[in-house]
């Protein structure tokens, strides 16, 4: 059977270890899904990119409820949580709309050019 409390014990204990991984794993795996949808892959691409870059997010969510529950409520909590639900968002957006993701970062794509091509 699942102990949650060995499991919390554990998450806890090896805190730096977990964040050192988690944190790159989201933003690279999020990154990867944006990159498929921008260059306009098949959706069954999108939707396995997507899935697969959700689940450091959901396991980061885990790691810092195993913080809340002992009470430890500061400033790094929050913050991962909110990584973890911002790629979280990205990746859902990703496998429920595609196309209006796709035309949002075309949209900022050329915008970028234009900028540069200003200055």
């Amino acid at each position: 059977m699942l102990n949650l409390h060995i499991l919390s014990e554990f998450s806890r204990e090896h805190c730096v270890a977990i964040c050192a991984f988690l944190v790159p794993a989201n933003l690279v795996a999020t990154i990867v899904t944006l990159a498929i949808a921008f260059l306009g892959r098949p959706q069954r691409q999108i939707w396995i990119a997507a899935s697969v870059a959700s689940l450091p997010a959901i396991a980061m969510f885990f790691h810092i409820l195993s913080w809340f529950a002992v009470g430890v409520v500061m400033a790094p909590t929050y913050i991962l949580f909110t990584l973890g639900t911002v790629c979280l968002l990205i990746n859902g957006w990703a496998i429920a709309h595609s196309p209006s993701l796709q035309l949002l970062m075309r949209a900022i794509a050329q915008r970028l050019l234009q900028t540069l091509k200003l200055a």
